[in-house]
């Protein structure tokens, strides 16, 4: 096995959790994640050559991973029948996680589904503790925007949490 491949097959094996997680935020079925999760795999391994090093290693997989699963939705979008989430993704999740979910996580992530693709991933990351130049350079925004968006989506998600709280007793 060639050096490259078994640096890319080291850096997957390693932030392979990365991956999944964007994969699951997007795509209820197990199935579909999947299919996600392998889309993400062969886009990282196009991308992987061009890769300089200017960013930290997960800064760069967020970032391909979220590019790959945003450009699929857009495609899927524009059919009939979507593969991705229309109801709760929180089902999944809490199915997926340990039992001793509690009910307040349960209610943020049923909040978090129903924000926009692009909020769901800002969060994303901001919850994953990146700092907003990490954050910018995945989505391809300034840092500023990044503030402004992050204030936002917390104002909403405040909002929403309040209703999904509300209807959830």
């Amino acid at each position: 096995m060639n050096r490259k491949r078994q640096e890319f097959l080291g850096l997957i094996s390693k932030h392979q959790h990365l991956i999944r997680k964007v994969a699951a935020i997007y795509y209820r079925k197990p199935e579909d994640q999947e299919d996600a999760f392998q889309e993400i795999l062969l886009s990282l391994w196009k991308a992987y050559p061009s890769f300089e090093g200017r960013s930290k290693i997960s800064t760069w997989i967020y970032k391909v991973a979220l590019n790959t699963v945003l450009g699929g939705l857009k495609k899927a979008s524009n059919k009939v029948h979507r593969n991705r989430t229309d109801t709760s993704i929180t089902d999944e999740i809490v199915q997926n996680a340990e039992k001793d979910y509690s009910e307040e996580i349960s209610v943020l992530y049923q909040a978090i589904n129903q924000l926009s693709d692009i909020e769901k991933a800002i969060i994303m990351l901001y919850m994953e503790e990146k700092n907003y130049d990490d954050i910018a350079d995945i989505m391809g925004m300034t840092r500023n925007n990044v503030g402004v968006k992050i204030n936002r989506i917390k104002k909403k998600l405040k909002e929403l949490y309040k209703k999904v709280e509300n209807g959830y007793r």
